[in-house]
């Protein structure tokens, strides 16, 4: 171990209490001593604790249907969640108006975003600026996420089965990272099955005897895994693996319009692969917070001046981050336009 690694340790030492999760770019989190010892299962134990204890805290404001839906698949799915009249307005709203758009590629697919701030949209899309502002959607949100913090949406476009050598990496059934996080997605036209949609392994966000088992053995291998995603700890799972934790086949979302899916993807999800050119457009939320704080704790995002400026700020900054750190932002620029424009 070199002398900048070893002063790099306690750093990567306190790492152990944040969401944290490449085995790959932390010696402590990758540590294969460490792991065989129980490191890793004790923060998957540990986060999945303190979640349960703060989705108790809001388990009052959410049906007893969906709570149990998702405590039995790890996601929620309502159809027709909003009236006719709303989910057309909002389908103009955001279908027929031009947006600032940022792309991201991966393998085959080309992830488009429009990062919302509420203050921009209370005028001029006011369906959209009501969508996001839902207490109940909020808090179906948090309590998938296991945590009281504020949601971020944006708008969303996927175009899927283009010409290319490489495959869509999240094409793969994985897990985003070791503690319970949540994806949200409200689909603005109807998913076919062979279009990608996504899918997801029912209760595989529980973590039974062999999901833990399973993920012990690969915390001893993953700081080595030729595969970059497995490494920086978002595993990678086939059905061998899924056979292995005791789970089924993943679920697939071909579903209408007007369509409400939120999951928890620390269990296992991807975007199915597809093989045709095709569009999946939907208005997205994601939560992911410091899994280790007890209680909602002190969400700057939560605040009402950070909260109605989400987009902005995160665009801010990614520029920063761009001009002055080391880090490749993945989002480029793709003009003003429609949503769905190439």
């Amino acid at each position: 171990m070199s002398g900048r690694d070893l002063l790099g340790l306690p750093l990567a030492a306190l790492a152990v209490f944040t969401g944290a999760k490449s085995f790959r770019d932390n010696p402590v989190l990758g540590s294969r001593w460490l792991n065989k010892h129980g490191l890793h299962v004790m923060r998957l134990k540990l986060a999945a604790k303190l979640a349960a204890g703060r989705r108790r805290l809001i388990s009052r404001r959410i049906p007893a249907a969906l709570r149990s839906e998702f405590e039995q698949n790890g996601f929620i799915c309502i159809e027709n969640f909003l009236p006719a009249s709303e989910f057309r307005t909002l389908q103009k709203e955001v279908l027929n108006q031009p947006w600032s758009r940022y792309d991201m590629t991966q393998g085959r697919t080309t992830t488009r975003r429009v990062f919302l701030d509420g203050v921009q949209l209370q005028h001029s899309h006011r369906a959209l600026f009501d969508l996001i502002h839902r207490q109940d959607v909020k808090d179906l949100i948090r309590y998938v996420a296991g945590t009281l913090a504020e949601p971020v949406f944006s708008l969303q476009a996927i175009f899927s089965g283009a010409s290319g050598e490489q495959p869509d990496p999240q094409s793969t059934v994985h897990s985003d990272t070791f503690h319970s996080t949540a994806k949200a997605w409200l689909f603005l036209e109807d998913v076919q099955d062979d279009a990608g949609p996504l899918a997801y392994v029912p209760g595989s966000h529980r973590l039974s005897c062999d999901r833990l088992a399973w993920e012990k053995s690969q915390s001893l291998t993953a700081a080595d895994s030729p595969i970059k995603y497995h490494a920086r700890g978002s595993f990678r799972a086939h059905n061998a693996d899924l056979k292995a934790m005791g789970l089924p086949l993943p679920h697939r979302f071909a579903v209408p319009g007007n369509t409400l899916v939120i999951a928890d993807t620390h269990g296992y999800h991807c975007r199915t692969a597809t093989k045709i050119q095709t569009t999946r457009v939907e208005v997205y939320a994601s939560l992911r917070r410091n899994p280790f704080l007890p209680f909602g704790g002190l969400d700057v995002l939560s605040w009402p001046w950070f909260r109605e400026r989400s987009g902005s700020l995160y665009l801010k900054a990614m520029d920063i981050g761009r001009r002055y750190g080391s880090i490749r932002m993945p989002w480029k620029h793709a003009g003003i336009g429609l949503l769905k424009q190439s």
